[in-house]
């Protein structure tokens, strides 16, 4: 983070040298906010607050409610057996999903008459954000699950999987096969589905706990999928009406920063042991 703010600082001192301000011909601004009262800081922050807590919650009290898995029989014309979930991988998802109802609630019990007054025309904008970023993100997937059953996948796996030092090996894997994916979350996925017995066995035969493997993962899986053609990539810049000319060396840059922090915290591990 400190790394990162740095390097934003530093550009921002260029741009004022420079004497570049906010720009011209801009697209999805918002509309201008003149004269009308603020929310109190405390109530602005609160929703946010309550997904947090809220996520946190729901994440101990649905193993109790549900237990190891849930069942349920799909809506479809004819005989079907029973779709059965396991809790434990779905969890995390329905914890996410609920606390965000709570903080749409939380919105909605301190503003909910100015909300209401601009529900029709905000909920255009809305739907068409969640589309925008769905259908590149599902797309960017599934372009990453075809890369992932080409052979060629099989031979970058395989010479990844030659690097000695596991975490090391685990770092590149994970940022390699996301970046040849263009998706953090798709890399991460594909690399754990073909490689976790190997992980596992590493972690178990060098005595690294699982958590520090999963950190690795989740921190390295966002370094080389802010490739060009990454699905959040393509969403950030529809969104804020920017080109990649304009934008992508700086989103490269935080990206990387932040990658090379995995190595840091590998680091930290084979010098202190904290997890």
């Amino acid at each position: 983070m400190v790394c990162g703010l740095t390097y934003l600082e530093w550009m921002r001192r260029r741009a004022l040298a420079a004497n570049e301000g906010y720009g011209t011909n801009l697209v999805n601004e918002p509309a201008a906010f003149e004269h009308e009262k603020l929310a109190n800081p405390w109530i602005a922050i609160l929703p946010l607050v309550m997904v947090g807590v809220m996520n946190k919650v729901f994440t101990n009290v649905i193993p109790d409610l549900y237990g190891k898995e849930v069942s349920f029989i799909p809506a479809v014309i004819g005989t079907v057996k029973p779709v059965v979930q396991n809790i434990s991988g779905i969890a995390a998802i329905w914890a996410v999903e609920g606390a965000l109802l709570v903080g749409i609630l939380t919105v909605f019990v301190f503003a909910g008459k100015t909300v209401l007054g601009q529900f029709a025309e905000g909920s255009k904008a809305a739907v068409s954000g969640a589309l925008l970023a769905a259908i590149n993100t599902a797309s960017e997937y599934g372009f990453g699950a075809v890369i992932a059953a080409l052979p060629g996948f099989l031979v970058i796996a395989n010479a990844l999987g030659a690097i000695p030092n596991p975490l090391i090996n685990e770092a590149i894997t994970v940022t390699a096969l996301a970046g040849i994916t263009g998706s953090a979350s798709g890399g991460m996925s594909i690399a754990l589905a073909a490689m976790s017995e190997t992980f596992i066995a590493n972690a178990h035969a060098a005595g690294i706990p699982l958590e520090v493997f999963h950190r690795v993962a989740s921190m390295a899986s966002g370094g080389m999928d802010t490739l060009p053609h990454n699905g959040a990539v393509i969403t950030l810049l529809a969104v804020t009406g920017l080109t990649h000319k304009q934008s992508y060396k700086d989103i490269f840059a935080i990206t990387i920063i932040k990658t090379l922090a995995v190595f840091v915290i590998i680091g930290v591990y084979y010098a202190t042991g904290i997890v």
